[in-house]
């Protein structure tokens, strides 16, 4: 039997028991007997206490060196700080990583559920996955017009940083006073990266330094009619404390201080450093350009497929997918009399008025609030397919005005796990002829419910499986569920207008061109125009949503991909499970058998289901 021998529970090195460069406190009898209790308890206790006491120190470990993702959660632990992003802190996650893995071989399998199995393979992989990620720390670009911390640092102060006392606003003063501390290292990791050759394509840099500027416009960074994004929101919340307007007009002026002495030097630092990398980066677009650049990319097709999928096995699942969805939107077209071809009504999707907001503050409340109503009549059909329902709320929000145009499309955010704050649809409303309504459905069903608001807020709240099991990353599941909860909702009885129908099909077929264009810039040396104008050649979508979505596609190799992998597994599993049950088949079972563990690669997802089956024959 094998057992754990260099283990040891944070929370003894929480009370003093291990060697460390503080000087060790006295140890009284009283103390020296809880000590030795203890660890007495540490011995006798089972692999699978001991596997679940390691989960747990593993995942608080993590989340203390991580501010950020403190907050992300609802934790005020470090509540006025940022993470560290430097190669040092890097090293030492790695060196955690590394030890962890040591660690956890050292587990007896034969000692464990088949449920703390699962938890033990997920944890290997995952942490397999990031030491093989950490071979490319530097070809990640710490900066793209995408997302990066340019427009993280607004988001996240305005969503993500409540303010309900005295004490959560001086924390967003302390975290305003250490923007420049932040943004030095992120500086820093641009100079690395330039030294190595690493560049985000030319284009780029002047959507990152608009984006910056735009965070910097306004009171009190300059004399203006109105007040910046952060400032606005802080005085906002303050507003809204019981404490005293003198209290209120001395973390005022603490606040203004911090925007002017720190938050705008360090933009201002930034923005600068983007001047200058820009007039370096090489010509081209995908990251052939960079050194080593076809190894990186098969890597990022590895982590998000979490598949063995080569480039042109991609490339070509892509080509076979768009047939495909064509032949279908051929039928939408016969259904609703459209004398043409096929691009003919492409053409005619786009240009139809009838298909569009307003492009003003009018049509962008209609928007939201037609969003909302799918979402709301979408949760009384939801008990019929699925047994595990989440608690936490959802709303509906547009994507704020500083970030709006250089972010995507449509995007969610998780809920606290407190509770305090809901799951969040971003809609972009910043170019209204980008949103048409015959998507709305399949949009609000992919981001919403029963998309992604279903499956990471019942992650989330899952019982019974380590917290660390409930976030950890593999985008061809959490991605490939959204896109399958868009054909779920058509077996639903959704999409009962054909135009709405034919959006669903976009929006799958948007999926399919994906593993096109990105293997296309990534591996086959295509221009950014060139996978713009497949785009515009072989889908409906405006013009100005396929040059936002190839510029996201060249920021992130690879994340594209996982999409349609993820959801053509589901399918497949799905179809299988339904053939080999037959009357015995329970969609409600299937559903919940996918979402009860939380994310995992698709070669775990598919033994579970084929165990699933097992168990219900």
């Amino acid at each position: 039997m094998k057992t754990l021998q260099k283990f040891i529970p944070l929370s003894l090195i929480s009370l003093g028991l291990i060697a460390c460069s503080e000087p060790a406190p006295k140890v009284t009898s009283d103390t020296q007997t809880q000590v030795e209790k203890q660890l007495t308890e540490q011995v006798n206790l089972s692999e699978s206490e001991r596997l679940a006491a390691f989960f747990a120190d593993m995942f608080e470990a993590d989340l203390k060196r991580s501010p950020m993702s403190q907050s992300y959660l609802g934790y005020k632990w470090d509540y006025g700080k940022w993470d560290d992003i430097s190669d040092q802190a890097a090293d030492t996650d790695i060196a955690i990583m590394q030890q962890r893995l040591k660690d956890l071989e050292e587990f007896d399998p034969e000692q464990l559920s088949q449920q703390e199995k699962m938890s033990l393979e997920i944890a290997k992989v995952d942490i397999q996955r990031r030491l093989e990620n950490d071979k490319f720390r530097h070809h990640t670009y710490i900066m793209d017009q995408f997302r990066a911390f340019h427009t993280v640092v607004p988001s996240f102060l305005v969503n993500i940083h409540r303010v309900g006392n005295l004490e959560d606003a001086q924390a967003y003063i302390s975290r305003l006073d250490k923007v420049d501390e932040l943004f030095a290292q992120v500086i820093e990791q641009l100079k690395i990266r330039q030294e190595l050759g690493v560049f985000p394509p030319k284009w780029s840099y002047d959507q990152m330094i608009q984006a910056s500027q735009n965070v910097i416009s306004g009171n009190p960074f300059i004399e203006s009619a109105e007040d910046s994004t952060i400032w606005k929101d802080f005085q906002e919340k303050l507003a809204a404390l019981d404490i005293s307007n003198a209290e209120k007009t001395g973390l005022k002026k603490q606040a203004r201080d911090a925007l002017q002495e720190s938050v705008l030097p360090a933009y201002q630092a930034l923005i600068s450093e983007l001047e200058i990398q820009r007039d370096l980066s090489p010509e081209g677009d995908g990251v052939w350009r960079l050194p080593d650049g076809d190894k990186w990319y098969d890597n990022r097709l590895a982590w998000f497929t979490t598949t063995d999928l080569t480039a042109q096995e991609v490339h070509d699942i892509g080509l076979k997918h768009v047939e495909r969805i064509h032949g279908l939107m051929q039928e939408i077209m016969d259904k609703v009399n459209f004398d043409g071809s096929l691009q003919d009504f492409f053409t005619f999707m786009r240009t139809s008025d009838q298909f569009y907001y307003a492009n003003d503050d009018t049509g962008r409340e209609q928007y939201l609030a037609d969003a909302t109503a799918l979402i709301n009549e979408m949760k009384n059909t939801i008990p019929e397919y699925f047994g595990l329902m989440p608690q936490a709320e959802m709303i509906v929000k547009r994507v704020e005005p500083f970030r709006e145009k250089s972010a995507g499309k449509a995007f969610y955010q998780s809920p606290s796990k407190d509770g305090s704050r809901p799951g969040s649809y971003y809609a972009n409303l910043y170019n209204m002829k980008d949103m048409p309504t015959y998507q709305m459905e399949a949009l609000a069903y992919h981001e919403g419910i029963p998309g992604h608001h279903m499956q990471r807020a019942i992650a989330q709240e899952l019982e019974g499986i380590p917290e660390f099991q409930k976030y950890v990353s593999f985008t061809a599941y959490t991605e490939g569920w959204g896109l399958y909860s868009e054909e779920l909702a058509k077996d639903m009885g959704f999409y009962q207008d054909p135009y709405s129908d034919f959006g669903r099909l976009a929006m799958e077929l948007w999926r399919a061109c994906r593993l096109v264009v990105d293997t296309g810039i990534h591996s086959q040396k295509w221009s950014r125009e060139k996978a713009i104008q497949y785009l515009v050649e072989n889908t409906p979508n405006p013009e100005g949503d396929s040059v936002k979505a190839i510029e996201r596609y060249i920021a992130m190799p690879g994340q594209a991909t996982a999409y349609m992998i993820g959801k053509l597994k589901i399918m497949e599993l799905r179809a299988y499970a339904q053939q080999t049950l037959g009357d015995k088949f329970d969609i409600r079972g299937f559903h919940d058998e996918i979402l009860k563990d939380g994310p995992v690669p698709l070669n775990i997802l598919e033994d579970k289901i084929n165990a699933w089956v097992t168990s219900q024959q």
